[in-house]
Parts: structure tokens; C-alpha cells; sequence
């Protein structure tokens, strides 16, 4: 009787944990089929002037990107810290799946024939919420990370360091849980760094040979936003801001930046 009892009992358990197992799977599936990518910036041919608080630099508008980034050379690290946001299905949800991802990453904004990076992907779908945790050596495809997981208001740090121009690590931590995960890159073929850029990016990744309908992530805010050089640590004041624009231009923004003091990011859903 106890048998029958706890066969019943571990069948009614499996098939309420079914519906969340197998969304969890098609959503890997879909992730592998589809080839998940972050791409370089893409950008309007025009830039803007950005008044109020946030005035340190000209607007420059892209369709995929929202964040800051820095300019110059030997650029040899990145390191961010964020919050794990709450994503909402934006205003008119259809059903679709809809994302976003927050990452760090050596070069892609005006050097583009590779990108070192690591972030958290966010995605809700029909109402469930998901993460995923990946790295990246642009041009080739993302990679999720195992054993690290996420829930809204985790603070995470994101890191990535180049050790050449063809290798380097990718790391992020879930200071709130503890967990820590890295992947090192060696003799990368695919395309190799300039070492000229480093950003903290909000993005509208690609899946497949498009865009992901981006989902509505709030604010996302990098701290402790810093990057390395031979010559030293440097931070964020003075560097490119990028708003987010469906048109790349001034019409259609979906999210906006800015910069606080020397190591704060601001990205923002509109």
C-alpha cells in the first residue's frame, strides 16, 4: 500500500514538474538550434547631443545595443556588477518569447573582427521567467554556462580578461548564491581582438538570422563598472553612450543610457 501510495505520489509530482522541465528544455533546444549570438554594434550613421545629467558624450544610436562603451587601446579587461532584473512581457504580449541579455566584453564597437564577453541572458515566455548564463568569442556562436542558476535580485558579477589577442577567460559570479563559473579561451581561430573597446552592454541579441523580440527588463545598472589597461584600471566617465533605437535614430527608442560619476552604467527600458 505505502508503494502504491509513493509511485502515485511521485507520478502527480512529475507530471506538475513536467510543464516547467519541458519549457526549460525547448527553450535549451531552441538556444541550440538556433545558434544564440551577441553581434557587434549596430549602429546609425548618426550621433545626437544628450542633454541633462548624462550630457559627458554624444548619443550614438544602434538597433541592438544600450550601454556605454570606452574607446582608446589596450584594453585587456572588463569587469560590471548588476542586479538580475524582474523581465515583464512589453505592453501588446503576443505570446512570443521575448529577451534580453547584460554583458561586459572587450571590443565590438568599432573593432569588429572579434568580441571577448560574458553575460546573463533574461527571457520570458507565456509568462515564465528564465536566465541564462554564457560566454563568448565573437564570431563564433554564445555557449551557456552549467552550474550556475538565477532568480531576480541576485547580484551577479560579470568579468572577462584577455591574455592575448586569441585567448582569455569569461567569469561571472552569483555573489547572492555563491556560485562562480569560468571558461578559458585558448588560440581562438575565429577572429582575433583589437583590444580598442570595452563596454557594458544591455542587448537585443540574435537568434537564428534575426533579432529577438526584446522584453521589457526595467533598469538594468552596472557598478563597479571598470575597465584594464597596461597602464592601469580606468572607469567609465567619458565614454560612448548607446541608446537602443528600433529606427537608429532618434525616433523609436527602446532603451537609453547613462553614465554616473567614474563606475556606475545606467541602462533603461523605455
Amino acid at each position: 500500500m505505502k508503494s502504491a501510495i509513493l509511485a502515485l505520489s511521485l507520478l502527480a509530482t512529475s507530471a506538475l514538474a513536467a510543464p516547467g522541465t519541458a519549457h526549460r528544455r525547448a527553450r535549451h533546444d531552441r538556444r541550440m538550434a538556433s545558434g544564440r549570438r551577441s553581434q557587434p554594434i549596430i549602429r546609425s550613421n548618426t550621433t545626437a547631443p544628450k542633454f541633462g545629467p548624462d550630457a559627458q558624450s554624444n548619443v550614438q544610436y544602434s538597433t541592438n545595443w544600450a550601454g556605454a562603451a570606452l574607446v582608446g587601446s589596450g584594453y585587456t579587461g572588463v569587469t560590471g556588477t548588476f542586479t538580475v532584473p524582474n523581465p515583464q512581457s512589453p505592453d501588446g504580449d503576443d505570446g512570443n518569447s521575448y529577451s534580453a541579455s547584460a554583458w561586459v566584453g572587450l571590443d565590438g564597437y568599432t573593432c569588429e573582427t572579434a568580441i571577448l564577453q560574458t553575460g546573463v541572458d533574461f527571457t520570458v515566455q507565456d509568462g515564465e521567467v528564465s536566465y541564462d548564463a554564457w560566454y563568448e568569442w565573437y564570431p563564433d556562436y554564445a555557449y551557456d554556462f552549467s552550474g550556475i542558476d538565477f532568480s531576480a535580485g541576485d547580484v551577479v558579477t560579470v568579468t572577462v580578461k584577455a591574455t592575448s589577442k586569441t585567448g582569455g577567460t569569461a567569469t561571472i559570479q552569483n555573489q547572492s548564491s555563491g556560485q562562480k563559473v569560468s571558461h578559458t579561451f585558448r588560440n581562438q581561430r575565429s577572429g582575433s581582438l583589437c583590444e580598442t573597446n570595452a563596454e557594458w552592454i544591455v542587448e537585443d541579441f540574435e537568434e537564428g538570422d534575426s533579432l529577438v523580440p526584446l522584453v521589457n527588463f526595467g533598469t538594468v545598472v552596472f557598478t563597479n563598472a571598470y575597465a584594464t589597461t597596461s597602464s592601469g584600471t580606468v572607469g567609465v566617465s567619458g565614454a560612448q553612450i548607446v541608446d537602443m533605437s528600433t529606427s537608429g535614430g532618434s525616433s523609436g527608442i527602446e532603451a537609453t543610457a547613462s553614465v554616473s560619476g567614474n563606475s556606475e552604467v545606467v541602462v533603461k527600458y523605455v
